[in-house]
């Protein structure tokens, strides 16, 4: 079998990667740093049926991108192209994009700290028998671990922050991590934005519930009615404040002034005869309290029938039959 020379390589995968836009509109930009061929093999397995992983070199898919949307009009493609930057990787998928993503945070594998490695989390040394014999106390002494010596191995005392996240593991941190056996980081593909019909947007929209999206859309509302009334604009938001803010104008107006109308009647009037209020708060009370009275009386009088009837059933024998 004659071996395709790169030129034709090239041709392949930019057919390829064209014939992927065609077909998907919705695309994940991952990362793919410190992520195996054998990690990614596994990858694709899971994703197979309606995903595809598509790796290559950035200035290539920046072309091929570029080139098809110039010979197809499609523009919208062209928001992909500042996000090709790094070693980042494209899957284009026909599923649920939440879904998808969360599949793809499954494959994440234990790596070792390698000497030069840029740590991505804190890396904390939990106090515990090491299972070292007291000759390697050497590395913990260099790197300030306190620890003593019990039944014949060595055991850390207290918790030890051995690499902060985004510090370079030296040769000590790296040596120590791999003879206690610990592998504290964890890598696979990581989604680093989300392209849907040509829109992009960060992967933290796909976390979002429905309550949130309610959430936000009720603080836009009230964003838009407050702005709508600071400004006197009628919105259909701002619509009932602005009809009750000028009835109280109006009403102020009416109660300064001889002038009056339907709605500010009554409230004239409770002004001129302030004695009135209490009249009206008498009523209230009256209603409350002859309502609570009545039901009392209805509880008085349901007891005095079951009494009555108590004594009918029994009459003057006592409930087991004997006079």
């Amino acid at each position: 079998m004659v071996k395709a020379t790169k030129a034709e390589k090239k041709i392949a995968y930019d057919a390829k990667l064209c014939q992927l836009i065609d077909e998907f509109t919705q695309i994940l930009v991952v990362a793919a740093d410190n992520v195996g061929s054998t990690q990614l093999q596994n990858i694709r397995k899971g994703l197979r049926g309606d995903s595809v992983v598509l790796m290559g070199k950035n200035t290539m898919m920046k072309r091929s991108v570029k080139i098809h949307a110039e010979n197809t009009g499609n523009t919208g493609i062209l928001n992909l192209m500042p996000l090709l930057q790094g070693n980042v990787g494209l899957i284009f998928t026909k599923g649920d994009l939440k879904e998808v993503s969360e599949e793809v945070a499954k494959y994440k594998v234990g790596a070792p700290a390698r000497v030069g490695l840029v740590a991505p989390i804190d890396v904390v040394v939990q106090p515990g028998n090491t299972g070292l014999d007291p000759s390697q106390t050497s590395f913990f002494q260099v790197l300030n671990i306190p620890t003593k010596i019990n039944k014949g191995t060595v055991e850390i005392i207290t918790p030890v922050e051995l690499i902060k996240q985004g510090d370079k593991v030296g040769s000590s941190e790296a040596a120590l991590l791999a003879k206690l056996g610990i592998r504290p980081f964890s890598y696979g593909l990581v989604v680093q934005s989300v392209y849907d019909n040509g829109s992009v947007f960060s992967p933290e929209v796909l976390d979002l519930t429905e309550d949130d999206l309610v959430q936000k859309f009720a603080a836009g509302i009230s964003m838009v009615t407050s702005l709508a009334l600071a400004i006197s604009y009628p919105t259909l938001a701002a619509a009932p404040h602005m009809f009750i803010n000028a009835y109280k104008n109006a009403l102020a107006i009416s109660v300064a002034t001889e002038y009056t109308f339907p709605q500010a009647e009554k409230v004239k009037e409770y002004l001129k005869d302030p004695s009135k209020f209490a009249v009206a708060a008498a009523a209230v009370s009256a209603d409350a309290g002859g309502g609570a009275s009545a039901g009392a009386a209805k509880v008085e009088e349901k007891k005095e029938v079951v009494e009555e009837s108590d004594e009918e059933d029994y009459g003057g024998f006592d409930m087991f039959g004997d006079e």
